[in-house]
């Protein structure tokens, strides 16, 4: 049986305008579009979850989505990064962030490397019943390190998918070989 698998990114925020390592409410305007996707991903036999984020929380809430948190599927721990903005880390650990964009086993941070995330998000795929239906609204980084995992490809390739706000990735497969569709805008129709 084919297991299918919907990934929404969240609404934007403030922290994902600002490429922030930090959660929060979404913006006015990522709930308005949240809230005009309402309905866009229902299926009412799949399991839904969500990551445990404000973010997430807010934006399957305003898509009308009852979901569960599941720790599987947090955001990679930041470390001493949490809450700085990308350009502020790179202005004063420039070396730092030079080795974990390049090397996926690299934390120098402190907390979750890349790699820990694909491993952790790859089991929880992997586990998936055969025939499952599941919806889950899921921190962007969490998309790509998904994504990833289900194709095959190297860690390297995680900071090549760009997942944009509001979006929907699709997994469909059996037997640990998925196909992807990626990036469809809620509320758009499938071809």
């Amino acid at each position: 049986m084919t297991t299918r698998v919907t990934l929404i990114s969240p609404a934007l925020n403030t922290a994902l305008r600002e490429a922030r390592f930090a959660d929060g409410p979404l913006e006015e305007a990522g709930l308005r579009q949240a809230g005009a996707a309402r309905g866009a991903v229902a299926d009412a036999d799949a399991l839904a979850f969500v990551s445990p984020s404000l973010r997430c929380e807010q934006t399957a809430e305003a898509l009308g989505l009852v979901t569960e948190p599941l720790p599987e599927l947090r955001t990679c721990a930041m470390g001493r990064w949490r809450g700085m903005r990308l350009d502020e880390v790179a202005a004063t650990e420039p070396q730092a962030v030079a080795a974990w964009l390049a090397d996926p086993a690299a934390a120098p941070h402190g907390g979750e490397s890349l790699e820990e995330l694909h491993t952790r998000v790859g089991r929880w795929l992997d586990a998936l019943a055969d025939g499952a239906r599941v919806v889950a609204v899921a921190e962007p980084d969490v998309v790509r390190a998904l994504t990833v995992h289900a194709i095959g490809a190297p860690a390297g390739v995680f900071w090549r998918i760009d997942v944009l706000p509001l979006t929907a990735t699709e997994l469909s497969g059996r037997a640990a070989r998925w196909n992807l569709r990626g990036g469809r805008p809620l509320g758009s129709a499938s071809p």
